[in-house]
């Protein structure tokens, strides 16, 4: 075989460098291109849509809700548009206004309670659904496993029974005298079947006796704390949950006025006026709900994405209420405080 001239393998390794070199621009113009076009295409485009399932809008979480969309670039009003529906303490309307958003093709349902979770799943299995605090998500069937949620629902999970337990102690410990404790609570609510449980495990082992003091609607706050006012217990622990929580106002004027101690695992009620609070921080947590979203307006899909735990955990003890009270904090609780409000 004849050896080719110098020149033609010059002209060829030229030709072959010339043609990569071609190849490697019209790629790198290609990408570019289709980046740009994927990107003008989003700008162009209609808004991502949520909507979001709630009792009331709660001015401190939902801020930082939504700072936390703007922070992964959905802005309402730009390329996000939200849609809010309120229970107003209702229950039974979970369904119905579920069913609202559904029907407004949101691409994402925003719920903060186990039972608006429940409602929305009801109505729908394609549109994700993401709880801001779920009570028990495996347990009340939201979800197969922490790790791996299976369907529409995930977003982050609130444990409830062992927070409310781990605040009863506490309590415990703010108030050595204690003896008998009412617990306000909604019975209705299947998980907090779970609360009672636990917290009376802790009670047993403690000294304790728990007084179910349960409010299933609206108008049986005011004969509970008929009954509360009659014989007034050692302390009040509340239960807090959609009910309860639009009249912790009212709770904490009782409590205050009555001069009886009273603890939760939600801080604002010892910022309102309560003795004592431990909780997870909710704000907090409102703030990652809102990854999940941006994540699953990205593409991510909500049956891969395990349901967090909260980490973070606050005490905050009042002693301007304990002062009220004439109640003297033990200072080794104190000292284990993340606030002490003043």
């Amino acid at each position: 075989m004849p050896t080719p001239a110098p020149g033609r393998i010059e002209r060829t390794l030229a030709a072959i460098l010339s043609f990569r070199i071609r190849r490697r621009v019209f790629l790198a113009l290609l990408g570019a291109t289709g980046w740009a076009a994927m990107s003008q295409a989003r700008e162009a485009g209609k808004p991502s849509r949520i909507g979001i399932l709630t009792n009331r809008r709660d001015d401190d979480n939902w801020k930082r809700f939504v700072a936390g969309l703007k922070d992964d670039g959905y802005v309402e009003g730009q390329n996000l548009m939200i849609d809010w529906r309120y229970s107003e303490g209702q229950v039974e309307r979970w369904p119905a206004l579920a069913s609202e958003l559904v029907g407004l093709n949101v691409d994402v349902i925003v719920v903060t309670t186990t039972p608006a979770a429940l409602a929305a799943k009801k109505v729908t299995i394609t549109v994700p659904i993401v709880i801001t605090a779920a009570f028990d998500p495996v347990g009340s069937g939201l979800a197969h496993s922490l790790a791996r949620p299976g369907g529409n629902v995930t977003g982050l999970g609130l444990l409830i029974p062992e927070i409310s337990a781990k605040a009863l102690a506490l309590f415990k410990e703010a108030v050595p005298h204690a003896t008998r404790i009412a617990v306000l609570w909604n019975e209705t609510n299947p998980v907090n079947a779970l609360v009672w449980k636990e917290m009376e495990v802790t009670a047993h082992a403690r000294g304790l006796v728990l007084q179910s003091q349960p409010v299933l609607e609206a108008g049986d706050l005011d004969g509970a704390f008929t009954v509360l006012g009659k014989n007034p217990p050692d302390g009040v622990f509340i239960v807090f949950d959609a009910l309860l929580y639009q009249y912790r106002n009212r709770i904490v004027e009782f409590v205050e006025h009555n001069r009886l101690p009273a603890a939760s695992f939600f801080r604002e009620f010892a910022e309102l006026g309560g003795l004592m609070s431990y909780g997870a921080n909710l704000p907090d947590m409102f703030h990652t709900a809102a990854t999940y979203v941006s994540k699953i307006l990205d593409g991510a899909n909500p049956a891969d994405m395990p349901i967090e735990q909260p980490t973070r955990f606050d005490l905050i003890i009042n002693l301007k209420a304990a002062k009220a009270l004439a109640l003297t904090i033990p200072p080794t609780l104190l000292a284990r405080a993340n606030e002490v409000i003043e």
